[in-house]
């Protein structure tokens, strides 16, 4: 049977079915900040501590095991905090469940999952930015496909994520190649899902990410699979959490101790490419040494900029084209900054990268 598609009308029926009720935000712990340190939108004002309190605790994002091979393989020390989990989790909509589960705090993500959980009326926060200027992603046809541009796209099923960076990637493609949304099929599926149904032809066009397309390409290249590249960037890199950890003192503390490593980490990697091929592609991913070599060859130099200000119109940009196609209601996501953060990942880089 196939699968249903999303356009006019019926795509805002089953948006607003497939993200349901807003869930209540969780309470602030015993270390939040007193109300009068904190604005009228809750959240915290007061300024960060200097150091991290003992006993502190943060469940973190960690997918596939990334951050934790790459701070070993860094040498960056010891977190000034415990972390009480590493979280296997990378997609938006579960980092989403997972905040509102209390089972994570803090999250690695692209710009567009913040925008959904506003419209979804959970109050999270952006606290560090990592420029992204290359693509990450590129688009896959299912085997046996006569698509070769973008402009090819329309009339046909796109696979399409609403709350993940692909999403945004594929609807900045489709404005660019001046397609509008009803002249293409959007099925809604999680990014999880796009290998199968290009697999399975229940869709014409996936976006990929760069580390998953060779490993496609290997398999389906032979029966007509394709790649197609466009110069479209989804800008950001992010951290994020939880507006209740932030409002936490110590649990604010902690993140501000994380940005430096994180950032740090992104540079160790990128200026290490050969030993993150083999650790971390070869032995964790499977993927053959040349298939690695090719991903690390697109990848982006790490940017940590001091101001914000790029990141903000890129972000209010990506609102708007959402809200143009009714995925989500129009606002101002300067509420989805806490500035308190701002320069913290550009002090711990050295000035290259820093922009």
């Amino acid at each position: 049977m196939p699968s249903p598609t999303v356009s006019g009308l019926d795509r805002r029926l089953f948006l607003t079915s497939a993200l349901g009720a807003a869930a209540a935000v969780a309470g602030l712990s015993g270390c939040a900040e007193s109300s009068a340190a904190t604005s009228s939108k809750g959240a915290s004002t007061a300024p960060l501590a200097d150091k991290v309190p003992a006993g502190t605790s943060l469940k973190v994002g960690s997918f596939q095991g990334t951050q934790q091979l790459q701070f070993k393989l860094a040498k960056l020390g010891k977190l000034p905090f415990e972390v009480s989990s590493w979280v296997n989790v990378a997609a938006g909509p579960d980092v989403i469940n997972a905040f509102r589960a209390q089972s994570l705090d803090l999250a690695n993500n692209a710009g567009i999952p913040p925008i959904q959980a506003h419209f979804q009326g959970f109050d999270a926060k952006i606290v560090a930015i990592n420029i992204t200027r290359k693509p990450n992603y590129v688009f896959a046809t299912k085997p046996g496909s006569d698509i070769r541009t973008v402009a090819d796209f329309k009339g046909r099923k796109l696979a399409f994520s609403q709350g993940q960076a692909q999403g945004v990637v594929l609807l900045r493609a489709l404005k660019k190649a001046g397609l509008a949304y009803d002249d293409v099929q959007l099925v809604p599926l999680t990014s999880n899902q796009f290998l199968t149904a290009l697999q399975s032809g229940q869709v014409d066009i996936a976006p990929l990410g760069n580390t998953q397309s060779p490993a496609y390409l290997a398999q389906y290249e032979s029966k007509g699979a394709r790649i197609i590249t466009t110069d479209v960037v989804d800008l950001l890199n992010l951290l994020w959490a939880p507006t209740s950890v932030l409002n936490d003192r110590a649990k604010a503390a902690a993140v501000a101790a994380y940005i430096p490593h994180w950032a740090k980490g992104s540079v160790w990697t990128y200026e290490n490419p050969d030993i993150w091929n083999e650790e971390f592609y070869v032995k964790t991913q499977n993927l053959t040494l040349p298939q690695a070599q090719s991903i690390s060859e697109l990848a982006n130099k790490p940017l940590f900029p001091p101001s914000w200000a790029e990141a903000i119109r890129w972000e209010q940009e990506t609102a708007d084209l959402l809200a143009e196609g009714g995925f989500v209601k129009k606002f101002d996501v300067a509420s989805l900054f806490d500035h308190r953060f701002e320069a913290i990942a550009a002090r711990s880089v050295p000035a290259e990268y820093r922009r």
